[in-house]
């Protein structure tokens, strides 16, 4: 379960979604439980209303107070085994699930969370250790924690006294490729290679710091290149002005929101996925869907939560604040046909470990049964 709405495609909802049709797949029962849905699926429960907030970089939902007795209905027609909660949670709608099902169920119903934030800044880190104060005792009811990276595991340590294993965000990643239309062709001398960048249009995604490192590049480069910029958010008009303003109009081009049914093939045609993030990254899932659609390099943030996925050579990751060094592995990237084709490899080989079949089994082995 989750506090936020299902219906949103972000990090959280999408490792959800992953592994909910990883359990279906394998013969298990699942229903999610949220604050609000459109779903019609009648596995998933929408419990609560939401309240907009703004936490960790991000403009979040967070559900108002949910009716006790809707929830006590709900666990006592289903009977859950399991009861997986996305956390740091809100002890108003997954803390009062968690309390109801241990009144009901006592020690019948396995009850386990997953920590998925890491902070992005002291504000943002300050209050999820008030918060862990607030959950202390609804913490004590759980079985059993999960981190999706060892940072992850770490701040939960730190912030809310949970001690978890590190069990990382999954993607199908033969369906992945499977959605890929059209696969990205060999690159011949004179055609232009293709840089991506996916994200929401905000300060902490780091999409200002890739323009700046592009309009470091050489002239003769910049003419050979084909950026392409997904998403939308609050700085798309500053993003617009700093295209211009780097004098970048003639090989950027803006692809608004990307569905998910789109996205594969937007980050297939990448030659170099860009995912510059300033930090508050807990885990990286755009970057292993990179990786399994088949682009040829991703370029990752030197954040914690992104190094935890894409690992530390020196060639796949960047401090995007540092314009000069960010300009200077795109450069050598984009002109190393070579070295693009090595790293390529090593990231398809890579991208296998988050496999929703390999993760899968192990939160069915390590989470739920102990």
């Amino acid at each position: 379960m989750l506090d936020d709405s299902i219906d949103r495609p972000d990090g959280v909802q999408q490792y959800v979604r992953s592994l909910e049709s990883y359990l279906t797949r394998v013969g298990h029962e699942v229903h999610i439980i949220c604050s609000v849905s459109e779903s019609t699926d009648p596995h998933v429960h929408s419990l609560a209303r939401n309240a907009a907030v703004s936490f960790n970089g991000n403009s979040l939902k967070t559900p108002l107070p949910a009716s006790r007795r809707a929830i006590r209905e709900l666990l006592e027609r289903e009977m859950f085994d399991v009861i997986h909660v996305q956390t740091p949670h809100s002890p108003f709608f997954a803390g009062r699930v968690v309390e109801e099902a241990r009144k009901l169920q006592a020690r019948s119903v396995r009850i386990v969370a997953t920590f998925v934030i890491l902070p992005d800044s002291r504000v943002s880190a300050v209050a999820t250790r008030g918060l862990g104060l607030l959950l202390r005792r609804n913490l004590r009811k759980f079985d059993a924690f999960a981190a999706l990276t060892a940072p992850a595991a770490e701040f939960a340590r730190e912030s809310m006294g949970i001690e978890s294993m590190v069990l990382p965000a999954a993607v199908d990643v033969a369906a992945f490729r499977a959605a890929v239309r059209v696969p990205r062709p060999p690159r011949a001398a004179g055609d232009k290679l293709v840089v991506g960048f996916l994200g929401r249009l905000v300060e902490r995604k780091g999409v200002l710091e890739l323009l700046a490192a592009l309009a470091l590049l050489p002239g003769e480069l910049l003419d050979a290149l084909d950026v392409r910029i997904g998403g939308r958010g609050p700085l798309l008009e500053d993003v617009q002005k700093a295209v211009d303003e780097h004098g970048l109009g003639e090989l950027v081009t803006f692809a608004g929101f990307v569905t998910e049914e789109d996205k594969p093939q937007f980050l297939a045609d990448c030659d170099v996925a860009v995912f510059p993030a300033l930090g508050g990254e807990s885990f990286g899932i755009v970057l292993i869907e990179a990786m399994a659609a088949g682009a040829g390099v991703v370029l990752a943030g030197a954040n914690p939560g992104y190094l935890a996925v894409i690992g530390d050579r020196a060639e796949v990751s960047v401090d995007a604040k540092d314009t000069s060094a960010f300009a200077a592995i795109l450069e050598r990237l984009l002109t190393d046909a070579a070295l693009r084709a090595e790293i390529h490899a090593e990231q398809q080989v890579l991208v296998e470990t988050f496999d929703v079949n390999v993760v899968g089994e192990r939160v069915m082995r390590e989470l739920y049964i102990g």
